[in-house]
């Protein structure tokens, strides 16, 4: 999951590169270039959820007495705690962004 969001980082800023020095856009660059924000976001709150529902099953199963380690359990639980709080900041900043934007006078 994290090689292909450095990937897809990667990918955006070689084409941010190409297009700052005027060169077109070749392959799989013009492809991610025309992703938009929202999509980010919306495959963003994807990741996040499927964090959640992850540690969730671990949590059930550990419950019941399967085959889980504790720690395997914490760990999950702290990665799913910890994307939640990242995709909150970046929903507050956007947030605050907009709310700036919003006051500025025309």
């Amino acid at each position: 999951m994290i090689n292909s969001t450095q990937n897809h980082l990667l990918g955006q800023m070689m084409a941010l590169q190409a297009e700052a020095r005027g060169e077109a856009l070749q392959g799989p660059e013009r492809i991610e270039q025309q992703t938009s924000f929202a999509d980010l976001m919306q495959q963003a709150v994807d990741r996040v959820n499927e964090t959640q529902m992850e540690t969730s099953s671990l949590r059930k199963a550990f419950e019941m007495g399967e085959n889980v380690d504790l720690a395997q359990v914490m760990i999950a639980a702290q990665k799913s705690r910890v994307s939640f709080e990242a995709l909150t900041q970046v929903r507050n900043k956007l947030l605050s962004a907009y709310q700036d934007v919003m006051n500025m006078s025309v």
